[in-house]
């Protein structure tokens, strides 16, 4: 727990968040619960000290294998679950108040790829289903992973964490305070589970590695993607669009891992679009559009009746430049269903205008999305043919982003970066998630609002200064200037790992479609004098995460992209002259300065969201039923059953699950279970019931495309109660529900 009793005890503040809790975000008026927050966090960053955690600890196994060429490598692929607390906690991307975990749509997981080439040298690529990396993911996993292999083996160098950035994820493990606010501070558990499950997926990948070969193929996949902030698009210059067919990227590049006997044991998949499939009002943890073409590729390749997360066979869909990036291909509209109008409101209203498709509702959407994703890629997999060889190469190091000085020809004359900043656009959200208030995209009016302004400059008041470097923004939150700590990261990784022609560059945010093909062909340019044909690629909100990177003209607009661009308008010149020396030490085989020490943010954070304080059920039966199944059911058909249960957040039933679909077999004593909550047709869902009781509902929807078979089927929940407000000890639980049939 990161929160003093003291604290708790002297704190009204406190009182009032478990009182808050209690009754529900949602019912409190917007404009008093924000003020309340930013308050509580100015006084809380200043005041509060969090406790260091040991290190898990980890068994070592490192196979050790002879390679021929520079076309051969040592691979190898790992996965592990990284589901966080499935009640009471914010969810992480909307930043909606209200929206909080209520159960598990399927589980989170880490997907790691360990590759290793003649002479030695490795790297490892990890795609999470995560929102993005924070820094103090990526700085613990290194710590542990170095606690285990020793300081040479894995470093933040060799090292590339990149998040998947579903919305619908826990949120609460950041250490800075700006992406805490929705989870009440940084919760420790969560932010444990993230960390020892992208751990326990290296170190799974690491003993698995094997002798194979790598090939690459790209191609482009049409009817998953949109724009969501055209007219800033079109503020680049004419000359630079008219090189490109759309105005985002339909690229996507599948690399083929593959054993020695030529088969395959892993994919990596990049395309660019945001995990936004799942709206604002979901309360279900879900790894969103990618999330689920991982599912669906790993049962594929597993078979069906493996259980996900279980299987040799691992398939990760990473995220790349989808700053402006949409699924909802139906795009925005109004109630009505009149067209928003250009700055995406409705009536001068931001709130109404929300984009949706291609799907009847987001569960359909999100299948959809992922589906294409999906098909794409095992029809690439299948026909990938160009092989990579070539030695792996890395380089790593921290930019102090606040006040870098850009120069040609990255810039006409040279300028710098600016102390971070979010304008008022920010806070209108986008049409896959609109904010509260009165604030609009296109916001680029000095003046600003009177209520916000108040509220700006109580947090941090602005200098002369910084508007001048951050116009034409008008700056609603100064997270640079706050004391006694910034709310979001200065010190920022940046990152290029090559694997023979594969080129991934990890940027540490949100880069939109041109910034990210401005970043590529840069790279391309430069790093394409000592490496032939050069297939270079974006790894989205890796290793830290510090808002997005818009071009400068995509900033002069305002829209959201270009008012969460937290370094001003020079952004990315500043990271495309960057990236350009990490790539030129490449070519010039040269290393390069470590850069400044990223900042400790370890006794500088926040918690306030309270304890499970105890958990009830009649006669203190965890796991009686509550709501029994029916007697029959066909194909087609939802089969529910509730139960009296415990909070999630006791046990995050980590490698586990909260419930199983079983199937008596032929032998009629015997059960097999064929789903979990990890799968896509089981939903559990939590409620509090009667103040201190839990209500377990889980639904298993009968898809007929799966061919389940006639025959007694029954469902299971498993928890751990803490029955007692007195003791910390948690009690294991079950319950299931009565046996039913399932007919054609």
């Amino acid at each position: 727990m990161s929160i003093t009793i003291s604290f708790i005890c002297s704190s009204p503040f406190v009182l009032f968040i478990l009182i808050f809790q209690q009754t529900k975000v949602k019912r409190m008026n917007i404009k008093t619960y924000t003020l309340f927050i930013f308050l509580l966090l100015f006084i809380a960053i200043q005041q509060i000290e969090s406790k260091n955690e040991q290190p898990i600890k980890i068994d070592n196994h490192q196979q050790q294998q002879q390679l021929l060429d520079d076309s051969n490598y040592e691979l190898g692929v790992g996965i592990w679950d990284v589901t966080g607390p499935a009640a009471e906690t914010g969810m992480m991307g909307y930043a909606q108040p209200g929206q909080i975990t209520e159960g598990i749509h399927f589980r989170l997981r880490a997907r790691a790829f360990v590759f290793v080439d003649v002479n030695g040298n490795r790297a490892v690529y990890v795609s999470t289903d995560a929102c993005m990396i924070f820094q103090a993911v990526k700085l613990n996993v290194v710590q542990l992973l170095q606690d285990h292999f020793g300081p040479d083996l894995y470093t933040s160098d060799n090292v590339l964490l990149s998040g998947i950035h579903t919305h619908s994820g826990p949120a609460g493990y950041s250490m800075y305070a700006l992406y805490g606010i929705t989870a009440l501070g940084f919760y420790k558990e969560n932010f444990d589970t993230i960390c020892n499950g992208i751990v326990q997926s290296i170190i799974m990948a690491h003993n698995n590695v094997q002798p194979g070969r790598l090939l690459v193929e790209q191609s482009t996949l049409y009817n998953t993607s949109i724009n969501r902030s055209p007219n800033a698009y079109l503020n680049n210059p004419e000359e630079e669009r008219s090189l490109y067919q759309d105005d985002t990227d339909k690229n996507i590049t599948v690399i083929r891992l593959e054993n020695g006997q030529g088969d395959a044991i892993g994919v990596i998949s990049l395309f660019s679009v945001h995990c936004v499939s799942m709206n604002n009002t979901n309360h279900l943890i879900s790894g969103d559009n990618k999330g689920y073409a991982s599912y669906m590729f790993e049962k594929y390749m597993n078979g069906n009746d493996s259980l996900p997360g279980v299987g040799p066979f691992v398939a990760a869909f990473g995220q790349s430049n989808e700053g402006d990036v949409s699924p909802n291909t139906m795009g925005p509209k109004c109630p009505d269903g009149s067209p928003c109008s250009s700055d995406s409101t409705c009536n001068g209203k931001n709130e109404g205008c929300i984009a949706h498709g291609p799907g009847i509702d987001m569960f359909d959407s999100t299948k959809i999305i992922g589906t294409n994703q999906f098909q794409k890629t095992l029809d690439m997999l299948e026909s990938a043919s160009t092989l990579v060889s070539g030695a792996i190469q890395y380089r790593h190091t921290y930019l102090a982003m606040t006040n870098l000085t850009v120069y040609p020809p990255f810039v006409q004359d040279p300028v710098t970066t600016c102390r971070p900043a979010m304008g008022y656009a920010f806070a209108a959200g986008t049409t896959d998630g609109p904010g509260a208030f009165d604030f609009t995209q296109n916001a680029n009016d000095t003046q600003g609002n009177p209520f916000w302004n108040f509220i700006s400059g109580f947090i941090a008041k602005p200098t002369q200064e910084q508007r001048d470097c951050q116009a034409p923004k008008p700056i609603l939150l100064d997270v640079g200037m706050t004391k006694p700590l910034p709310w979001i990261p200065d010190v920022v990784p940046i990152q290029i790992i090559t694997i023979g022609q594969i080129v991934l560059c990890a940027v540490p945010g949100e880069f939109t479609t041109m910034s990210g093909r401005r970043l590529r062909n840069t790279i391309t340019q430069i790093i394409g004098q000592g490496i032939d044909n050069p297939i270079v690629l974006v790894a989205g909100l890796a290793n830290t995460y510090t808002g997005y990177i818009a071009t400068p003209e995509e900033y002069d607009v305002q829209r959201f992209e270009g008012a969460a661009t937290a370094f001003g308008p020079n952004t990315l010149n500043a990271y495309l002259q960057e990236f350009s020396k990490l790539a030129q030490s490449i070519v010039d085989k040269k290393e390069v300065s470590a850069g400044p020490t990223p900042r400790n943010m370890t006794g500088h954070t926040f918690f306030f969201l309270p304890p499970v304080i105890v958990d009830e059920a009649p006669n203190g039966q965890f796991g009686k039923v509550l709501q029994d199944v029916e007697s029959s059911y066909s194909v087609g058909d939802t089969v529910t059953v509730s139960f009296y249960g415990a909070n999630p957040r006791n046990n995050f039933m980590t490698q586990s699950t909260f419930l199983t679909v079983d199937m008596l077999q032929s032998d009629n004593t015997t059960w097999r279970t064929i789903l979990v909550d990890g799968d896509w047709d089981t939903r559990f869902y939590w409620k509090m019931h009667n103040l201190v009781q839990s209500a377990i509902t889980i639904e298993w929807i009968i898809d007929p495309s799966w061919n389940y078979q006639p025959g007694t089927y029954r469902i299971t929940h498993s928890g751990y109660a803490k029955p007692s407000m007195f003791s910390d000890k948690l009690v294991p639980y079950s319950g299931q529900s009565s046996e039913f049939q399932i007919t054609n």
